[in-house]
């Protein structure tokens, strides 16, 4: 519409029962927008929710052996880690160590290196087994 006067721009959105809004605040010459300001909030806060629906949010899920797992023991945790590698989840698998286990560290890493083994056709390796206290964890991330 041009350059005009505050007022005059005011009596504009007013008489087409609309809002006048600052668009750009230069000193000068500010640039002003007549519109309807609630409906132009109501689609913004639309917009923010439907792109919060499309975010996915990422869990990390926790297994925990020990150092003296079964063999079927094993299969079923291994059988669930990679039912939640599938549905886009991290995993971390811990080997707890109690009392004198905590002198058979090789076997906690060798258990989560079969881990890792069982489930390289579905994840990728974040973090190799770390020993921490008396745990030890590897961290997998879906592919």
């Amino acid at each position: 519409m041009g350059v005009m006067p505050t007022k005059q721009a005011l009596e504009l959105a007013e008489g087409k029962d609309l809002d006048l809004v600052m668009v750009a605040n230069n000193p000068e010459a500010p640039v002003c927008k007549i519109m309807n300001y609630g409906k132009y909030k109501f689609e913004q806060s639309k917009k923010e929710k439907e792109s919060k629906k499309k975010q996915k949010v990422t869990e990390m899920k926790e297994i925990r052996v020990t150092p003296n797992i079964e063999k079927h023991d094993f299969e079923f945790k291994s059988k669930n880690a990679k039912k939640f590698l599938e549905e886009g989840n991290k995993v971390k698998i811990t080997v707890r160590f109690r009392g004198r286990e905590l002198n058979y560290t090789k076997l906690g890493e060798e258990i989560l290196n079969k881990f890792v083994v069982e489930l390289e056709e579905v994840s990728t390796l974040d973090k190799k087994p770390l020993l921490e206290g008396k745990n030890m964890f590897v961290m997998l991330s879906p592919k």
